[in-house]
């Protein structure tokens, strides 16, 4: 144990992504895109006159966009190119003693800038700290901390063009934010056995990472109950399901049931990669209930060419197997009149 937490530590201070700068300029699309889906209506992320009102020289970008900027491109991840060797030799050490899950804990943004349209965004990452073996209710595993920075461009930046080395601005490039983000990295309950867990099940689809905040939701969904989380001090309804309230901060709460009406907020259609458990192509809508919250949900029943925005859809269930019961959509049966 002891030699396993020595080679983990010689990670720490290690680049796991050397400075890559985004593949397009802050823009006023991607922000329009970005602010209706989240539902965020403060006039200065589109409305210039908006913004040089409150003092700004034009529309900004919304701050926690700050990573949209910088994501892999979709081709680049098909390639399944790791960002560097180091985050390639962490990965095959954390497998190599069977720690092969992964789940996001947390991300501590902090912002000192901020981005508008046409400036170019960079990020350089850096492994902060690898914790000491914890026992969670994953699993046994391992906390990974990297600090991300996010810079704008110096004076080369505007005619920057991604994949190219930031050494060639001078290293005169603003920090805009910077961000902890943090990843457990563990080992599945009753991996240790002969049984293979479900998660690892081949035609199964991947399993729920459950908790003390979301249990309930899933547990419900086996009885094809669709429930949400209310706050029981102010009544505000929330999902996804956490442990506070995001409008008067009470830990108090209940639920109610869904009336299992909707429209679809918006779609994808995913044809690859191919997951085992699912079928393709594979509607994945953003669904808005009657009662006003959102959710992520697959459709049944209808073609992917005639699915469309703002159509009525009511709930329907999907029995994935024996463990795992999930919400879909369809369309809603038309009422005769």
């Amino acid at each position: 144990m002891s030699e396993f937490l020595t080679e983990l530590g010689a990670f720490e201070g290690q680049v796991l992504t050397p400075t890559t700068w985004a593949p397009d300029e802050v823009n006023v699309p991607m922000i329009r895109h970005w602010v209706e889906t989240m539902g965020d209506t403060n006039p200065i992320y589109l409305d210039d006159g908006a913004a040089r009102a409150t003092g700004r020289d034009g529309v900004v970008a919304p701050a926690l966009m700050a990573q949209v900027w910088t994501m892999r491109t979709f081709t680049d991840k098909m390639a399944n190119n790791d960002p560097s060797q180091v985050w390639t030799d962490l990965i095959a050490t954390l497998d190599s003693a069977g720690f092969t899950s992964v789940v996001a804990t947390d991300s501590d943004f902090e912002f000192f800038a901020e981005l508008r349209p046409g400036d170019r965004v960079s990020l350089t990452e850096v492994i902060e700290h690898i914790s000491e073996e914890k026992s969670t209710g994953l699993g046994v595993g391992h906390f990974v901390t990297t600090l991300k920075t996010y810079r704008r461009g110096g004076g080369a930046a505007s005619s920057h063009r991604g994949g190219v080395d930031a050494d060639s601005h001078g290293g005169d490039d603003e920090i805009v934010a910077t961000q902890r983000w943090r990843t457990l990295r563990f080992r599945p309950k009753g991996s240790e056995t002969a049984e293979k867990p479900a998660a690892q099940i081949p035609g199964l689809r991947p399993r729920p990472a459950l908790n003390a905040d979301n249990a309930f939701w899933f547990e419900a969904a086996k009885d094809h109950r669709l429930v949400i989380q209310r706050c029981t001090d102010c009544g505000a309804l929330r999902h996804p399901t956490g442990p506070m309230c995001g409008t008067c901060r009470s830990l108090e709460w209940d639920t109610v049931d869904a009336s299992g009406r909707g429209t679809v907020y918006s779609f994808v259609v995913n044809h690859h990669p191919r997951i085992p458990g699912f079928e393709y192509p594979l509607i994945v809508a953003t669904i808005e209930l009657e009662e006003g919250t959102r959710l992520i949900a697959n459709m049944t029943g209808i073609a992917p060419e005639d699915v469309e925005i703002d159509m009525p859809v009511e709930l329907d269930w999907i029995d994935a197997d024996p463990d795992l019961t999930l919400p879909a959509f369809r369309p809603a049966a038309r009422e005769e009149h």
